[in-house]
């Protein structure tokens, strides 16, 4: 039979729309399901702040009756603002191994941001550079994240075989924790902390950390990402939002803040302990016993997640970034981390890629943005 494709238009439809990949993924020891709150309030039209400037449209795929694949379309309005490219977007792509259906679901996509005016598709890219993005193109025997997208090795082939042209790169890094910190390192630390008041900020609760870095967080999120590859200003709801996903469970164990002597936000990164094998448990669920399983991941990790580290352009050249290293390098030793991964960095981007340099550490991901003309 052909390939039916059917628009999400009700809340039983999205339901379907995002445990489709559990079809999909059934069996891989590498999938890890996105806990499905999250996946609610980013597709959730009512929910997720970026709609106050983007549009998107939802659709499955059905063969013989059975859902096959799934697709979302994008128009990221501040994007094509910014960059002045009227590209749209696609994402939240998954697909039984049947080219019929990746292409059905594709030329969908396509054809509704033709429709809207669009001369370009590229993805898979989120509402925002703060969602998912990239397809896995190697690392296809790792173990997932939660933060990143995961696929089989059928999904760039297909791709590529649609006319999709890489755009950029996004390399991943799994980073070992070292037993020492070197004395030297410690030493000038000490000496940058008496020359310009650089330090790292002691918070203790969650509620404290929103309070005071909240906003500054984001703001620092703005000025240090704006030249990254895809990204847009955040609106005061989106960083609302964000906030309460990111620092809502903040650790201070993970979560650190260097402050310079005015207590002046500098730098901060985000790290959250790895809820794969918890993920994977709890099926992506809180309730009804999905919590049990979560909770004993945050509270006995093995390794991390890195999720956000941004510095103040003015100020990288204050040795900020090696007080973040070394105040999660301790606190990971203190709980018994093993080892971080890293999210996706920029393949250009060798700045951030040079914080690695002195770990022992191997680069065991790449993921990949495409590019059509429309």
């Amino acid at each position: 039979m052909s390939v039916e494709i059917r628009r999400v238009e009700t809340k039983r439809d999205l339901r379907k729309f995002i445990n489709f990949p559990f079809k999909v993924f059934k069996g891989n020891p590498c999938w890890i399901p996105p806990l499905f709150l999250d996946e609610v309030n980013t597709l959730s039209k009512e929910k997720n702040p970026a709609f106050e400037f983007c549009e998107a449209e939802y659709w499955l795929a059905y063969k013989d009756g059975e859902a096959v694949g799934r697709i979302a379309a994008l128009i990221n309005n501040r994007y094509i603002e910014k960059w002045g490219n009227k590209y749209g977007r696609f994402g939240w792509l998954d697909f039984v191994e049947d080219f019929e259906v990746a292409e059905a679901l594709v030329k969908t996509a396509e054809d509704w941001l033709r429709s809207k005016g669009m001369v370009g598709i590229n993805g898979p890219l989120g509402f925002t550079d703060l969602d998912k993005e990239g397809l896995l193109v190697e690392g296809f025997n790792e173990l997932g994240t939660m933060p990143m997208i995961y696929n089989h090795p059928y999904y760039p082939e297909y791709l590529e075989r649609l006319g999709y042209k890489k755009d950029v790169d996004w390399l991943e890094y799994e980073v070992k924790v070292p037993k020492e910190i070197p004395e030297k390192v410690v030493r000038v630390q000490n000496l940058i902390t008496q020359r310009t008041g650089l330090h790292v900020y002691d918070w203790k609760r969650a509620s404290e950390l929103k309070a005071k870095f909240g906003n500054e967080i984001f703001r620092l999120v703005d000025g240090a990402y704006a030249d990254l590859y895809g990204t847009t200003p955040l609106s005061q709801r989106q960083v609302e939002a964000y906030i309460a996903q990111y620092l809502g469970f903040a650790d201070p164990r993970f979560v650190k803040m260097v402050v310079d002597r005015n207590d002046k936000l500098v730098a901060f990164g985000v790290s959250i302990p790895s809820l794969s094998r918890a993920l994977q448990k709890s099926k992506g669920r809180i309730l009804p016993f999905g919590w049990v399983h979560i909770l004993h991941a945050l509270k006995h990790p093995k390794g991390i997640d890195m999720l956000l580290i941004a510095i103040d352009p003015k100020e990288q050249s204050l040795g900020a970034v090696a007080f973040l290293m070394t105040s999660i390098i301790k606190s990971c030793q203190e709980a018994g981390v093993v080892s971080a991964e890293t999210s996706g960095e920029l393949e250009t981007n060798h700045d951030v890629q040079l914080l690695w340099k002195d770990y022992d550490r191997r680069q065991h991901k790449r993921r990949r943005a495409y590019l059509k003309m429309l």
